[in-house]
């Protein structure tokens, strides 16, 4: 009994532990060696994939790069591989300048799932106008662009990109209220569309902010819903009063020649 007695003394005290004069003194394990040299390399290989990263960078074909450094412009680059000084130095600021944009009145289109582009109207703030003999009428129209100067575009103005909707908005209802509705639905499409372009284009050009307009298309011009039910009733009614006009009338019979009874001689 003395021995089993004395082996469990023993193995309570190596579980508690060497004893120091205040009671059981706990025991720390030794901190792991850190190595200075491969935190050293760690931060220089860092150092090293983050400057290849930044100095390199690539132009689509559609596009064309203004170069700054230290927030001046020092040169536009062309499309390709180029090489850039790092850290932030070089900045770089990437247009879209042989691409075609568009910017849209009146409708929205939009690209869903599916490859088959869809149109979203609902817009009568941009679309409803007066015209010259105080009619309304609804305009959907679109504004074709490209941006000739990128350096121009990005700093010659605060958004240039406003600047051409808000104009271009201003000049199609300045265009249309010199007209008469019928004119505009009908005959005057093409050359209210050649001269909002004319226009337009003017206009950045004053504004020298890199702009150069394209093309200006009249998508859909028709009376508003409530005024369209009514037209259209009214045009019903014109129509067949045309018809009824020229229906072909069949022409006159001629008379009708008997012959005439001779009298005998006694």
């Amino acid at each position: 009994m003395s021995d089993a007695r004395d082996i469990i003394e023993q193995l309570l005290k190596r579980s508690r532990g060497p004893r120091g004069p205040n009671g059981p003194r706990t025991i720390t394990p030794n901190a792991p060696h850190i190595s200075w040299k491969a935190v050293l390399i760690g931060l220089a290989a860092l150092m090293v994939l983050w400057t290849a990263t930044s100095s390199f960078y690539t132009v689509q074909p559609d596009e064309r790069a203004v170069v700054k450094r230290f927030g001046r412009v020092i040169g536009i680059a062309d499309p390709g591989w180029h090489v850039r000084v790092p850290f932030g130095i070089d900045a770089v600021q990437v247009v879209a300048t042989s691409r075609v944009l568009k910017q849209e009145f009146g409708f929205r289109s939009e690209q869903p799932e599916r490859n088959r582009t869809q149109f979203a109207g609902g817009y009568p703030d941009e679309s409803l106008m007066l015209t010259g003999d105080l009619n309304i009428i609804q305009v959907e129209w679109v504004v074709q662009y490209r941006i000739d100067d990128p350096v121009k575009y990005l700093y010659g103005m605060r958004d240039a990109t406003k600047t051409l909707r808000d104009l271009s908005e201003s000049v199609m209802r300045r265009i249309v209220g010199n007209r008469i509705g019928s004119d505009v639905l009908t005959v005057g499409r093409i050359e209210i569309a050649a001269a909002a372009r004319d226009e337009i284009q003017d206009a950045m050009q004053r504004y020298d902010n890199g702009i150069k307009v394209i093309t200006v298309q009249l998508q859909d011009v028709v009376p508003p819903m409530r005024v369209s039910s009514s037209s259209g009733w009214s045009t019903t009614r014109r129509s067949r009063r045309t018809r009824r006009f020229r229906r072909p009338r069949a022409p006159p019979s001629a008379p009708s020649q008997r012959p005439r009874a001779t009298r005998r001689s006694a």
